[in-house]
């Protein structure tokens, strides 16, 4: 089982939720974690693919793409992409 903690308003407002517990057969990376799981995760994706999600594994810094196993702990948390003078910060 790997726990995913939400992080951010938008997230929590997005999912409704601010843990999930999911089971996992084996080794798979964040992204797969989230795509199998869309009936609970569904509304993350959108902001996974605009790179508004900043990803911690086990208090690591980590991607989309960053192996979990079993008793991981996945933090999710919304960040902005825009700049405070309005321009986008992030390239797409």
């Amino acid at each position: 089982m790997v726990t995913v903690l939400i992080f951010g308003l938008t997230l929590r407002d997005a999912l409704g939720e601010t843990e999930f517990d999911l089971v996992i057969s084996g080794p798979t990376t964040v992204r797969k974690l989230l795509e199998s799981n869309q009936d609970r995760m569904a509304p993350l994706l959108q902001f996974l693919a605009n790179r508004e999600v900043m990803i911690a594994v086990n208090k690591k810094v980590s991607g989309e793409d960053t192996v979990v196993k079993d008793g991981d702990i996945v933090k999710l948390s919304h960040q902005s992409r825009t700049s405070y003078d309005g321009t986008r910060d992030i390239p797409v």
